[in-house]
């Protein structure tokens, strides 16, 4: 008889495990009892279930930090790590531990609900019944188990607050799907440079913003921003290819930002977007320094530019990570 396979869980908080208080849904413990019962058979799970558990809205840098620390000696003890974690910023720690986490050889499986386990009618059940029978793929990366559906973390998105599907990955689409007793239409994955396993957790000083452009006069607030923040990366959310204004004082604002050790990525704001050299009005952006980060999403810059910014790398830096990502 073969060995049961020993998961660790990760136990953050958010919907998964709430229960109902005076002024709404609140995280829970109970879940612990019960969430992962009916699938003990051939699997140990261990529990660490953080004190106090959070919503994942309030998740800041120092959570990613001592989770990364407790990954980094759990992992190589375990045959897979299940994360669960609130939806709300839940593909922003699994990019996080994404790139973080490096020469993963096992599975970390992230996942939640859009509503509580005990609600009538929960897409709980159904995401952590995914959730463990990831751990049959064996893959060795960072995914998301949501809506019978497994998405690499790199691209994801949280996109619904109103239905099951909750997540998707609109430039790398899912890895495989999960009928309730088999998986489907599951992807060739593409071989991976061996490294040796180590982790890297962000500084607690990683300080980066983000600016969206909209028609008016954002450039200039955010030209006004730029000279008085300590912030050392910026995400810049600009139009279609990576398009902005070409106005003077916000280009000359960013590449002072740039002349000064600043990092800015520049992504477009589209789902389904590609910042690229296309047009000649994106031109003053790159001839400031921006970096085009391709088809990079919000969430997996926040993780880079964070990681970027921990550990004083450049703009090419940067590019090159961008494109063993793919993104480029």
């Amino acid at each position: 008889m073969m060995n049961p396979k020993k998961i660790f869980v990760l136990y953050t908080g958010g919907t998964i495990g709430m229960s109902s208080g005076s002024d709404g849904l609140r995280p829970d413990t109970a879940l612990v009892g019960k969430a992962l019962q009916p699938f003990a058979d051939g699997l140990v799970f261990d529990w660490h279930v953080c004190s106090p558990l959070i919503d994942s809205s309030a998740v800041t840098l120092e959570d990613w930090r001592n989770w990364l620390t407790l990954l980094a000696e759990k992992i190589p003890q375990y045959d897979g790590v299940l994360v669960l974690h609130g939806t709300d910023t839940m593909a922003y720690t699994a990019n996080m531990l994404a790139l973080a986490i490096q020469g993963l050889d096992k599975p970390v499986v992230l996942t939640g609900s859009q509503w509580p386990y005990d609600a009538e009618g929960s897409d709980a059940p159904r995401n952590l019944a995914t959730a463990v029978a990831a751990f049959d793929l064996a893959l060795p990366q960072v995914v998301i188990a949501f809506d019978g559906k497994l998405f690499p973390a790199v691209g994801s998105s949280k996109v619904s607050t109103e239905v099951a599907a909750g997540f998707d990955n609109p430039h790398f689409g899912a890895l495989a799907e999960w009928d309730g007793s088999a998986w489907h239409h599951i992807k060739a994955q593409r071989a991976q440079e061996v490294q040796p396993f180590a982790v890297r957790c962000p500084s607690a000083e990683a300080e980066v913003v983000c600016c969206t452009l909209i028609p008016g006069c954002t450039v200039r607030h955010i030209a006004d921003g730029l000279k008085h923040t300590s912030a050392r990366g910026l995400i810049l959310q600009s139009y279609g290819h990576g398009n902005a204004p070409a106005d003077a004082g916000f280009i000359e604002a960013v590449g002072s930002f740039v002349r000064k050790g600043g990092l800015v990525l520049n992504i477009s704001q589209a789902a389904q977007g590609c910042a690229a050299a296309v047009y000649a009005q994106g031109s003053a952006l790159r001839q400031a320094g921006v970096v085009n980060a391709g088809k990079c999403n919000l969430e997996t810059a926040t993780a880079l530019l964070t990681l970027s910014v921990s550990y004083q790398q450049t703009a090419q830096d940067l590019g090159t990570a961008l494109k063993a990502l793919d993104l480029l």
